[in-house]
């Protein structure tokens, strides 16, 4: 599996990250674009604290095994392949007994400087935040700073790393896997009222 190197800054200002991005020379290489995904998350797979993800990006369709080994800048695992279509992917999955549980929505936009990708990410009922990912930790540390971040407030894991931080009552058990649907037109679910 592929070790992802990656940490994420919360509830930033989205353009303002974009303007320290140009300044610094990077370049967006994709614009802000709706994403969807379905999730899977047996029994087995909670064990292990992973998951299989089908996600359209607009661009292409990808199928992925994430597992996370720890809440460090390097505690996450992947293997991904890209696949032709999302919902023959979806129902593939369905029918050898792997429904998914959770369709969800998202909003990302991707740059890269210097072989760092920073992704400016966008979920329901969650304040955006930037996710910096390379090849080596000094890497992201770098970009970080000079993004003016504070590497003592990167956050490590999934999105519900960002969801716990913003919605500080939620337990480890607690994730936007257990709601059928994550999208940016659904009122605050139960979950996240405290």
């Amino acid at each position: 599996m592929k070790t992802e190197i990656e940490a994420k800054f919360l509830s930033v200002d989205l353009d303002e990250v974009r303007a320290k991005l140009t300044q610094l020379g990077a370049k967006c290489v994709k614009p802000m674009r709706l994403m969807r995904r379905v999730t899977i998350d047996g029994v087995d797979m909670k064990a292990k604290d992973a998951f299989l993800r089908v996600r359209d990006e607009g661009d292409k369709v990808t199928l992925a095994y994430k597992q996370f080994d720890e809440a460090s800048v390097s505690g996450t695992k992947e293997i991904e392949v890209e696949v032709e279509n999302f919902e023959d992917t979806v129902h593939i999955l369905e029918q050898s007994g792997l429904p998914h549980g959770s369709f969800q929505e998202s909003k990302r936009e991707n740059w890269e400087l210097n072989c760092v990708e920073i992704m400016l990410d966008e979920w329901p009922w969650l304040d955006p935040y930037v996710e910096i990912e390379a090849d080596e930790e000094g890497k992201v540390k770098n970009l970080a700073a000079k993004l003016g971040f504070n590497w003592q407030d990167a956050v490590f894991g999934d999105v519900m790393a960002a969801y716990r931080v913003q919605y500080p009552h939620l337990k480890e058990t607690d994730t936007v896997g257990n709601i059928a649907e994550v999208k940016f037109d659904q009122p605050l679910p139960d979950l996240f009222k405290p």
